[in-house]
């Protein structure tokens, strides 16, 4: 089994209320939605409370950092999305915001590369909520296991807020 965890702070949706039907009818596959957290003025989006600056722990001001819902391999990276696939078989496709590959990568900065192999919690992406906004896109997290079939992911998360790296589902 493989948990798979929160890319995002924020709050867990179903994929239902997204506002896209590829993601709203599963076509893709199982999976929850997060509805990002507006980042604390000058400190992104998962920095602790108590972080200094430059110890690491923050994104930039107003950025949200995206990270790896499990451990794996990242077979396909974009700036708005990224597959990650674990030593089991099982990919996760992380899709930030919905429509964003319109922005052709403003507003978002890679830190990885296709090809890496990152540990559930690695930073992969960081994205600024503002430009998503200012472009009249949403700003919502797919999280979805490639392949499965509609309804077969526990959708137990929903309505709860969480942190990078809580537990969203297990497959």
């Amino acid at each position: 089994m493989t948990v798979v965890t929160a890319p995002v702070a924020g709050r867990v949706v179903a994929l239902a209320d997204v506002p896209d039907a590829v993601f709203a009818g599963q076509l893709v596959g199982a999976g929850v939605a997060i509805e990002p957290s507006a980042p604390p003025a000058g400190r992104g989006a998962g920095a602790e409370p108590g972080a200094e600056p430059g110890d690491g722990a923050e994104t930039g001001a107003g950025l949200v950092a995206v990270v790896s819902p499990i451990a794996g391999e990242v077979v396909k990276l974009h700036p708005h999305a990224f597959v990650v696939v674990h030593d089991s078989g099982v990919g996760v496709l992380v899709h930030v915001g919905i429509d964003t590959v319109k922005l052709g990568g403003s507003g978002f900065e890679l830190a990885v590369a296709e090809g890496a192999t990152v540990a559930a919690g690695e930073l992969v992406v960081t994205f600024d909520p503002a430009v998503v906004a200012e472009a009249g896109y949403s700003a919502v997290c797919p999280v979805v296991v490639l392949d499965s079939a509609p309804d077969t992911v526990s959708q137990e998360a929903v309505g709860t807020s969480v942190a990078p790296g809580d537990a969203l589902f297990t497959v």
